[in-house]
């Protein structure tokens, strides 16, 4: 299996882990019966709680294109070591993101955020070369 192919494993598997941290900081916070019913006009967490989920709605958003990226280099044969260490440099920047967006760590947040975009931008780059 191609390193790309394990990358896009890796981030999806992130993506699902990326719901626990809010998700039990919900539970402790509002309780097992609120979180079990069907949260209608259910309000934003408020602090790492908030920013957690925030985090995991920001890699929801970026698994669409990074998915697109990595299969369309696999499916074209040009999966090669670039779009490799574009889809690490991708999954390893969200892993960054991630805890950087819950610690509330702005401009951090931010590099890692462009370094995930820089990621997908080195697999374009080899699609389109």
């Amino acid at each position: 299996m191609s390193m790309d192919l394990k990358m896009l494993i890796a981030s999806a598997v992130l993506t699902v882990l990326l719901t626990l941290p809010y998700s039990i900081g919900f539970l402790f916070t509002r309780g097992l019966f609120v979180m079990a019913g069907n949260r209608e006009d259910f309000p934003p967490g408020k602090g790492w709680i908030g920013r957690s989920h925030r985090a995991h709605l920001n890699m929801v958003e970026n698994m669409v294109p990074f998915t697109a990226l990595v299969l369309a280099a696999v499916v074209s044969g040009q999966s090669d070591a670039w779009t490799a260490l574009g889809a690490q440099v991708f999954f390893y920047s969200r892993v960054a993101h991630a805890v950087v967006y819950t610690l509330g760590i702005p401009w951090l947040r931010t590099l890692a955020f462009l370094g995930g975009l820089a990621g997908m931008a080195m697999i374009v780059y080899a699609l389109v070369n």
